[in-house]
């Protein structure tokens, strides 16, 4: 997950919930205004909203030569 930058200048931040002892409850966003403890940390890291889908568009079509391989993988184990 990537620190996404809106339009307006706020940030979209990853954070984790988990237990007391460690275990994932989930994964979600916390928005974060400019002024706000923290921002220009996380600015500096962050994405646009057009970055983050271009990215995510080239994963998927390098998923396909992936998967084609994984099968190949595959069919030569389950001889």
């Amino acid at each position: 997950m990537y620190v996404i930058r809106l339009g307006d200048g706020t940030l979209r931040v990853p954070r984790s919930l988990t237990t007391d002892d460690g275990r994932l409850i989930g994964n979600a966003y916390v928005e974060v205004a400019p002024g706000e403890p923290g921002y220009e940390g996380w600015l500096a890291e962050s994405i646009t909203e057009q970055e983050d889908a271009e990215r995510r568009r080239r994963w998927r079509e390098g998923d396909d030569a992936l998967e084609q391989a994984f099968l190949a993988f595959k069919a030569e184990q389950d001889r």
